[in-house]
């Protein structure tokens, strides 16, 4: 689906949503009542400093002026990777976006991911993961680290890692990969109306704690995480 296609069927009463050279950002009518706050990424654009700042301001402003819903729409490169951007700090410019978010979801604005197009690295991190919940749009095409980078980090050979992405999803870019290891919450059927199937998740969103871990347990993807997860937490709070 496009993304004329997807705003019209998530806001059928009607939207504001601009794309501004890849940055978007406007609000939707919910059926339910309301305004959802939309921002994102479209057209495969990697996220540079610019467009990060830009994004984060919208969220911020919203948080003090609106209620309801943030929407963060995902169809990104990775990170911008130039040398005025890595100059400029690109990594705080995304950290500071990914921690609006979160701050945003902590203060009454509860945040949805969707992804319906390409994403990767960086740009992932600091907008569709983090929002509360995540969800994919059949034909979307995540990945955290693609194997040949993957491969630089840890030194295995690209013919280990594609033999272990085979069994085990962590290793593995893709949609169904994603949520099997629990990142992404739910995949939406794309021959049913949007608005539908936002306004239920909007109904049954789960609390503001991360339920990723708990999910990859679940679902398979992530057997241990949830676990070590929990144990590291208990270690802190015995500490205090």
């Amino acid at each position: 689906m496009t993304l004329d296609e997807i705003l019209a069927s998530m806001f059928p009463a009607g939207h504001d949503v601009k794309n501004d050279e890849g940055v978007v950002y406007g609000s939707g009518s919910l059926r339910s009542g309301g305004l959802a706050l939309v921002v994102g990424v479209a057209d495969r654009l990697p996220l540079g400093v610019d467009d990060a700042i830009i994004l984060s301001a919208h969220v911020l402003r919203s948080i003090a002026r609106d209620s309801g819903p943030i929407l963060v729409v995902v169809d990104s490169d990775s990170q911008r990777m130039s040398k005025r951007d890595e100059l400029l700090g690109l990594n705080e410019f995304l950290a500071h976006l990914g921690k609006c978010l979160i701050y945003a979801d902590s203060h009454g604005r509860p945040t949805i991911g969707l992804l319906y197009g390409h994403t990767a690295a960086g740009a992932f991190l600091s907008t569709a993961l983090a929002t509360r919940v995540l969800v994919g749009l059949p034909g979307a095409t995540p990945v955290v680290m693609d194997l040949p980078s993957m491969s630089k980090v840890t030194k295995l050979s690209l013919e280990v890692l594609e033999e272990k992405a085979k069994s085990t999803p962590v290793f593995a870019p893709g949609l169904e990969n994603l949520a099997q290891t629990g990142a992404v919450h739910v995949i939406w059927d794309a021959g049913v109306p949007l608005v539908d199937q936002l306004e239920t998740l909007l109904a049954s969103l789960p609390d503001i704690d991360d339920g990723r871990g708990l999910l990859g347990k679940q679902r398979g993807g992530r057997p241990k995480a949830y676990e070590i997860a929990e144990r590291v937490r208990g270690l802190g709070l015995q500490s205090r």
